[in-house]
């Protein structure tokens, strides 16, 4: 049997794809059907690009005999959330005349259409290109959108910090040259994450012919806030600042979410300390990191193929032992690291560089104009006359940054006249809150998100606030399934969809990010969802302590079990 029959059917797919061309040209300009063979669809995730169908429009279609109604998702990848007036204005434009007319905020810091039909896919990325933004990597088994602390009135160091997940960025992006031929037709873009020259050929030196066993994402946190989830991802770099200054980072290894239903040998993790490092080391350390999930990850088995199965089987002695081998030098201790939150702060906040910033709640992520709320026009104006630039959040929001004195009245009076001042006027579980996308674009989505988690917030917030507990601030999370995107481990209050109208339903993570919650009850619906929780959150208003956040309590309470020293960075068990 030869090498290739042991594999995963998708590694042979990208072991014959030619470094990702495969049959993606010649499927473009089939203009017979909306849709491109099974075997590019593999392909186009590594090019940001998912081929999804409307789900609310299958069985209609179906009876008509016609194909689903198939559309693009198109990732744009942005590193540490940081974008310029003009690539949000780009942005805004390909949304309304390329894409369903909204612009998706993500939880990974990137922007996200939908509804990308065929025939406007090519000239949408190009648009994407020549606004000096791109798609690669925005999906596929390589390094995704870097991340990064998005809260720039921190620290001076804070610049350093983004510069260093573009520079981390950059260096994992991948280096073929297929991007370039497909979607420009061959033109050469001028740019640090197209270093490579399309005359000399493909080659790629970090990720090999295959790329990784799966996804694989990266961050930077900038402690007390740890707004990026940084114990969620495959690699994670805390910033170590003392007096103003970068001094180095604690790095992370072994975070991640996707799980399957009923699979126990599936699980999250949260990542594990594994040493400290200079800032001038980071892309040496981040590279070799990199390649030994490329080495060791699992190739037979998708579910098994995430960084954690590979730190878990080996053991994180063995990572540090192998890490230090490659780069022939002796690993640091990592340094201690205090997170306070992982939420946004919204409103204006003055940074140390004597500029304002001014954090927008945006309901799902989903920037779009309503009747009673013009928000994406709102925001195309405001991108109109900003001389700072969007970061967008971790957790779906945007920050308009960098607005000097003088010019914060004209952002002011566009914030008021398009109701984003009024954004942030919610309560503290809403603002706290973030969704999957999930149905009807999603195809792996059990149940809604998006779409319910709003109106199931109504009815959550009328319990808390019969409990005097109106404004409490709830990390609460909600997926379509359990895969992850959603970051749903991490909410204090958490649903993950079972199926359509039913729920998983987790407590007891930390309002800090640094322990993961656990399942509660099983495969509930709303009216069930809202009896468990009236008794919880009486107790929770009666028996608080000062400060006490909900995810504590229900800990201190015994209604989930505690976790080793409430700081447990590997804990896979259920609330038995």
């Amino acid at each position: 049997m030869n090498e290739e029959n042991n594999l995963e059917a998708v590694e042979g797919i990208k072991d014959r794809s030619n470094y990702l061309r495969g049959g993606l040209v010649k499927g473009l300009q089939n203009n017979i059907t909306g849709s491109i063979e099974e075997d590019d669809t593999q392909l186009t995730k590594y090019h940001g690009i998912y081929m999804q169908d409307d789900r609310d429009l299958r069985t209609e279609r179906s009876k008509q005999k016609l194909e689903p109604f198939y559309s693009f998702m198109v990732r744009i990848r942005v590193p540490g959330g940081v974008a310029t007036p003009e690539q949000w204005l780009a942005a805004d434009r390909i949304a309304n005349s390329h894409a369903n007319g909204t612009l998706k905020l993500t939880t990974r810091q990137a922007f996200q259409w939908h509804g990308v039909v065929k025939r406007k896919l090519k000239s949408s990325i190009a648009q994407i290109i020549k606004a000096d933004m791109d798609t690669l990597a925005a999906c596929g088994d390589v390094n995704r959108n870097v991340m990064s602390s998005v809260n720039p009135y921190q620290s001076p160091a804070h610049a350093e910090v983004i510069d260093w997940a573009a520079k981390l960025s950059d260096h994992l992006t991948p280096r073929t040259t297929s991007y370039c031929e497909i979607w420009v037709d061959g033109e050469k873009i001028k740019d640090a994450k197209f270093n490579t020259d399309l005359d000399d050929g493909d080659e790629e030196p970090i990720y090999g012919k295959t790329y990784l066993p799966r996804k694989f994402k990266a961050s930077m946190a900038i402690p007390p806030n740890n707004d990026p989830d940084i114990y969620s991802q495959d690699l994670g770099f805390i910033a170590i600042v003392e007096d103003e200054k970068l001094k180095g980072f604690t790095v992370t290894c072994g975070g991640g979410f996707g799980t399957t239903h009923n699979v126990k040998e599936t699980y999250p993790r949260l990542a594990t300390p594994i040493c400290f490092i200079k800032p001038e080391d980071t892309l040496k350390y981040a590279e070799e990191i990199v390649k030994i999930q490329r080495d060791f990850g699992d190739r037979t088995n998708r579910k098994h193929a995430r960084f954690k199965y590979t730190i878990d089987d080996r053991g994180v002695d063995w990572l540090k032992e192998e890490l230090s081998s490659r780069l022939g030098e002796p690993l640091a201790e990592p340094r201690e690291v205090t997170f306070t939150r992982n939420g946004d702060q919204y409103g204006w906040l003055k940074g140390t560089d004597e500029k304002w910033h001014y954090t927008a709640y945006i309901e799902g992520g989903r920037v779009k104009d309503t009747e009673d709320f013009p928000m994406m026009t709102g925001l195309r104006e405001i991108a109109k006359i900003l001389k700072g630039e969007f970061r967008l959040t971790g957790n779906q929001n945007v920050i308009i940054s960098g607005v000097a004195e003088e010019d914060k009245p004209a952002i002011e009076a566009l914030l008021v006249e398009y109701k984003l001042k009024d954004s942030t006027n919610q309560g503290g579980l809403r603002l706290n809150s973030i969704s999957c996308v999930a149905l009807p674009t999603c195809g792996l989505a059990m149940a809604e998100a998006e779409r319910y988690l709003p109106k199931l917030i109504n009815k959550i917030e009328v319990i808390f606030e019969e409990n005097g507990l109106k404004d409490e601030e709830v990390i609460i999370r909600m997926t379509g399934c359990p895969n992850g995107c959603g970051r749903p481990f991490l909410g204090e209050i958490a649903f993950i969809g079972k199926s359509l109208g039913r729920y998983n339903m987790y407590l007891g993570a930390s309002f800090n990010g640094d322990r993961l919650n656990k399942l509660y009850r099983e495969s509930i619906d709303e009216k069930q969802i809202l009896e468990e929780l009236k008794p919880i959150v009486k107790r929770y208003a009666e028996e608080k302590t000062d400060g006490e956040y909900f995810g504590d309590f229900v800990i201190r309470a015994g209604i989930i079990k505690a976790t080793v020293e409430g700081k447990d960075f590997h804990d896979h068990t259920e609330n038995a």
